[in-house]
């Protein structure tokens, strides 16, 4: 396949192919030439510019994105490892924003992963592995990562093996003193979900925060939920002042009032881990 980054943008056309996990599509974006939006089975699942890596489309990786802009000063390298690939979207906006860093892929989907690097090809010091998230994970050396994400969604819900106390202490293990961790959920009314993953979160790492739209986190209505834990102080204050200054603000959740969002709520366990919930029909969907 021809690279859509030098094609003439009405000559770019939608690709689709069938993937381990469903159908995939790549639509070209026709307000940018070098944009992309992946697809999967309908849903989005990853946007990209080939020309611009630092264009986030999504509101919920524009929040990662801010979080990994002030893990560390800026520009300095870091060790990412990142659970969940999609079209590389947050690794090739790392890549770009901090030339040098070396990053680890892990994304379950053999035939998407070959369908992306086909064609939006990703840069150098991005080594994409094909497996489970979880087993990756394990076979990862003590502290050797400055930063893990996890982004994993099968369909539309994050597994069940990715939401447990273990799992989480396999990430606190992978990362270095002071490393940061990032995770991407979805849940709607009445956030059981979130609030049992934010005491799990809590339960494994000393520093912790949330980021959600006002709406989501009145549950008023689905969502993403940005968690993020470290055993170092997190830059909340900097961190807040840029989620509210989005233009979908998204208000940070800390300290005291976090502990009364999870009050009550038991961490969970690989016993009795579930899969996220479903989304209600059409939240994610497009035509």
């Amino acid at each position: 396949m021809t690279d859509p980054h030098h094609q003439d943008p009405e000559d770019r056309l939608p690709v689709e192919r069938a993937v381990a996990l469903g159908t995939a599509k790549l639509m070209p974006d026709i307000d940018r030439d070098a944009g992309w939006l992946l697809t999967l089975d309908g849903t989005p699942q990853s946007y990209v510019d080939l020309a611009d890596p630092g264009y986030l489309e999504f509101e919920y990786v524009q929040r990662i994105a801010h979080l990994v802009d002030l893990a560390a000063p800026a520009g300095r390298p870091l060790e990412a490892l990142h659970l969940g690939g999609g079209a590389l979207t947050l690794p090739r906006y790392l890549a770009a924003t901090r030339p040098g860093s070396r990053q680890r892929v892990v994304e379950v989907d053999g035939p998407l992963t070959e369908l992306v690097r086909e064609a939006l090809p990703w840069p150098d010091g991005i080594a994409v592995t094909v497996g489970d998230a979880r087993e990756a994970l394990a076979a990862e050396p003590d502290a050797s990562a400055d930063l893990v994400v996890a982004d994993v969604f099968r369909g539309s819900r994050t597994p069940a093996h990715l939401t447990s106390a273990e799992f989480l202490r396999e990430v606190a293990r992978v990362l270095r003193p002071g490393g940061c961790y990032a995770a991407n959920l979805a849940d709607g009314p009445p956030l059981a979900f979130a609030r049992a993953q934010a005491a799990t979160l809590r339960s494994v790492f000393p520093q912790t925060c949330l980021a959600a739209e006002p709406g989501v986190l009145r549950g008023r209505r689905y969502g993403n939920i940005l968690l993020a834990g470290s055993t170092a102080p997190l830059p909340v204050r900097d961190l807040g002042r840029r989620l509210a200054a989005d233009p979908f603000p998204a208000r940070l959740v800390e300290h005291e009032e976090l502990a009364g969002f999870v009050r009550r709520v038991r961490p969970v366990t690989d016993a009795d881990a579930e899969d996220s919930p479903p989304p209600p029909a059409g939240a994610f969907s497009i035509g």
